[in-house]
């Protein structure tokens, strides 16, 4: 089922980010949002989630129990393992996800190029160790929905480079909705079919290009 956004309406005090907001996110396939700063792409991302509530509008087609969320961070648990953050999310040996492939976790570990860092920590891993193990740890939990909030910000190019490899290669094994935002127009297209381009606040759709 498709994500429905319809009349959203949201503001901060005095400031309006949506209003009479429509917009509608493809099933299994990943949606590229661009925008200035500020803009609300980030709030959209929350209001999807749950993270925050529409002021008025609604959000349909949105199982709030299968949502993973990527952030710009890594957000890993510092006493606790690569594997045992892994664990820690999904409770299981492996996910079974009716329609995709089992996965465990160390088929994932090995996916992401990790295979052999299972029981570090994370402050010994780099930053884009840990982002990886932040992306095997959103597609092993059975989410239907997967947000990701600029997840390659911080990253240097060589290493952007490879996570965007990791995730598309995950992604084509186990598709789902995705949606992915950027400040980073060449990202965005690396990854995404269909690519959006928002306004400043309040938010309008200035542009919808598919590209795969």
């Amino acid at each position: 089922m498709s994500i429905i956004i319809k009349e959203l309406y949201k503001k901060y005090g005095e400031v309006v980010i949506f209003e009479n907001f429509n917009l509608v996110f493809k099933k299994n396939k990943i949606t590229g949002i661009l925008g200035p700063s500020g803009s609300g792409k980030t709030t959209l991302l929350n209001l999807c989630s749950g993270l925050e509530q529409p002021d008025s509008g609604m959000i349909e087609g949105i199982n709030p129990q299968a949502i993973s969320y990527i952030f710009q961070e890594p957000r890993l648990l510092p006493w606790r393992t690569v594997r045992e953050n892994l664990r820690f999310v999904f409770k299981e040996k492996s996910i079974k996800k009716p329609g995709s492939h089992d996965l465990d976790i160390d088929a994932m570990l090995e996916l992401v190029g990790l295979a052999t860092v299972g029981d570090h920590y994370p402050q010994e891993l780099s930053g884009g160790m840990r982002q990886r193990v932040s992306i095997a740890r959103a597609f092993l939990y059975p989410s239907e929905l997967l947000l990701m909030d600029e997840p390659f910000s911080s990253l240097d190019c060589a290493l952007k480079n490879r996570l965007i490899e990791d995730f598309s290669k995950i992604w084509e094994q186990d598709k789902r909705t995705v949606i992915f935002v950027s400040h980073n127009e060449d990202e965005i297209r690396r990854l995404a079919q269909e690519v959006l381009t928002f306004s400043d606040k309040p938010v309008q759709l200035l542009k919808k290009e598919i590209l795969g």
